[in-house]
């Protein structure tokens, strides 16, 4: 008598959907909206926000990428890293250093060293690229 085994494998691709993380996106048209009024200000009023506006762009940006982070799946790491909650916690960091450098960027505390330079470029690189991601490649 045989056994027959049946194989788990699946036969056809299963279709995986993505789902956007409504909070996020709300943040990213917070950051929109933030650089409107930056561009009303300078344009019809003639007065010059941009040191706030960018100290407000990094600041929210850290704060979305906080939340997307996810600190229930950070909380996890205790039991051992695997890859979902080593990108929450990679996650978590650049948003807590994005918050630093938006803190330091604010015009009475302004610190311009290129360590915070280079982390705001950083970080609004990897914006653009969510921005870009989550606009044209995830429907």
């Amino acid at each position: 008598m045989k056994k027959e085994v049946k194989s788990k494998l699946p036969t056809k691709f299963e279709e995986r959907k993505v789902k956007l993380s409504h909070k996020f996106v709300t943040v990213l048209a917070i950051i929109s909206i933030l650089g409107f009024i930056g561009i009303i200000s300078e344009t019809l009023f003639q007065y010059n926000i941009e040191f706030y506006v960018e100290a407000l762009l990094m600041l929210i940006i850290g704060i979305g990428l906080i939340i997307e982070a996810k600190m229930k799946q950070i909380r996890s790491v205790a039991r051992g890293f695997n890859s979902n909650n080593f990108t929450h916690l990679t996650t978590a960091i650049i948003g807590f250093i994005a918050v630093i450098a938006g803190i330091f960027s604010l015009p009475p505390i302004r610190i311009t060293t290129p360590a915070f330079l280079s982390i705001k470029g950083i970080v609004s690189i990897i914006a653009i690229a969510v921005i870009a991601i989550q606009t044209w490649i995830i429907e």
